[in-house]
């Protein structure tokens, strides 16, 4: 096709995808405004959001761009970029549930406490993550007081005890999993307590 003397508006779908195959930019401006609006309501009636509608459609559009030559030339582009737009929108809402999930868990699991309840309550948690901090291995519980508590480096513990800085990591990633299982809900608090 001569790209010049075409008016690519009146191009179907598929001859605009062999020519955004082609690298056509044209090609790939006009399928962008095509279908712009169209995916737009499309994400729009799932998740009700406006910014993460506009968001999910840009990505869908700019993303057949960027692998159009790794997407099959036979591709119905209509169902492919629909496809992709569901599968999108469909991934932020089960990730907007888990959040959601996740804070209702915390709300219902810590209660509010005032004054001297407050502190009680404060208290036996720092004994509790204290309590599963000196259950960790030795060496491993080393490791994580230096990372967290004292704020050096990997490679500065690595330095300090002659170990890899690998080791480190590894050890301070086992640590981290170690008290997440154990801690449940209350992991979240372990950063702010060794803070204090």
């Amino acid at each position: 096709m001569n790209s010049i003397a075409v008016d690519y508006s009146e191009l179907e779908d598929s001859d605009l995808w062999l020519l955004i195959r082609r690298d056509d930019e044209k090609a790939y401006t006009t399928i962008y405004n095509r279908y712009l609006p169209l995916l737009y309501i499309y994400v729009h009636k799932k998740l009700l959001n406006k910014q993460e509608s506009q968001d999910i459609t840009h990505e869908v559009l700019i993303y057949l761009w960027k692998n159009r030559l790794t997407i099959p030339e036979n591709t119905n582009l209509a169902a492919y970029l629909f496809a992709a737009a569901r599968n999108k929108a469909f991934d932020l809402f089960a990730h907007r549930k888990v959040e959601e999930k996740y804070i209702t868990s915390l709300q219902n699991f810590i209660p509010t406490y005032t004054g001297t309840d407050y502190l009680l309550r404060e208290n036996e948690i720092k004994k509790l993550i204290k309590n599963e901090i000196e259950a960790l291995p030795p060496r491993m519980q080393e490791i994580f007081q230096l990372s967290r508590r004292d704020k050096l480096t990997n490679k500065e513990i690595a330095a300090l005890l002659s170990l890899s800085t690998h080791t480190v990591d590894t050890q301070i990633k086992r640590a981290l999993k170690i008290l997440k299982n154990r801690l449940g809900p209350y992991f979240f608090l372990l950063f702010l307590f060794l803070e204090k």
